[in-house]
């Protein structure tokens, strides 16, 4: 009996480890861990529950953005880390927030206090997969950040980081930005005569 439980706990800890140490109830059913065997690892500190039917093993040592995991097994994998949040994920700029920022697609339902929802269905071109979460490129970034009528100087010092950074070309993001929001496309272009006026 010792070799299946041995068997399923690698499994597992495969899964979660694609997952930043993150997995879902559901994954873990899969693998063979009833419910009440998965309150039995909770009760037992095996695992820690950090949502609703979302597990994290109690022994996994987190790095810096482990924690964005978590949304993306919430949102079933439609999430992407984008505006505020992702701009703290690639390093640049000022801009914070409290909460977590994601970009989910139209006529997505679900909703948690700890989130920010933008919805737009979002190119590949404009995301990036990172361990166990996508995340919007610094471009896409900057441009969803613009397109909230930001302050033009905090813009400005973004933009000069993820051009300093190698990040992106002024060319490109404000190409990007008149292709996706024509507001975007206007801050940006403040903030890119402000970085070359520098």
């Amino acid at each position: 009996m010792a070799r299946p439980r041995i068997d399923m706990r690698r499994r597992l800890f495969a899964v979660a480890a694609g997952q930043a140490g993150f997995f879902s109830a559901a994954q873990a059913r899969d693998l063979g861990y009833s419910y009440q065997a998965q309150a039995h690892h909770v009760r037992a500190g095996n695992w820690l529950r950090v949502g609703r039917g979302i597990f994290r093993l109690a022994e996994w040592v987190p790095d810096v953005d482990d924690h964005l995991a978590r949304w993306d097994l919430w949102s079933r994998g439609r999430a992407v880390v984008s505006h505020a949040t992702a701009l703290d994920v690639h390093g640049i700029g000022e801009f914070e927030s409290a909460r977590v920022h994601l970009t989910v697609p139209p006529g997505f339902t679900m909703h948690d206090d700890a989130v920010v929802l933008h919805r737009t269905a979002l190119p590949d071109t404009d995301v990036a997969q990172r361990d166990g979460f996508r995340v919007t490129m610094p471009v896409r970034t900057i441009v969803d950040i613009a397109a909230q009528a930001p302050d033009e100087d905090q813009l400005a010092r973004a933009v000069d980081d993820a051009r300093r950074a190698g990040l992106l070309t002024l060319a490109d993001l404000c190409a990007r930005a008149e292709a996706v929001d024509p507001r975007a496309a206007l801050y940006v272009e403040r903030a890119v005569r402000l970085v070359e006026s520098a």
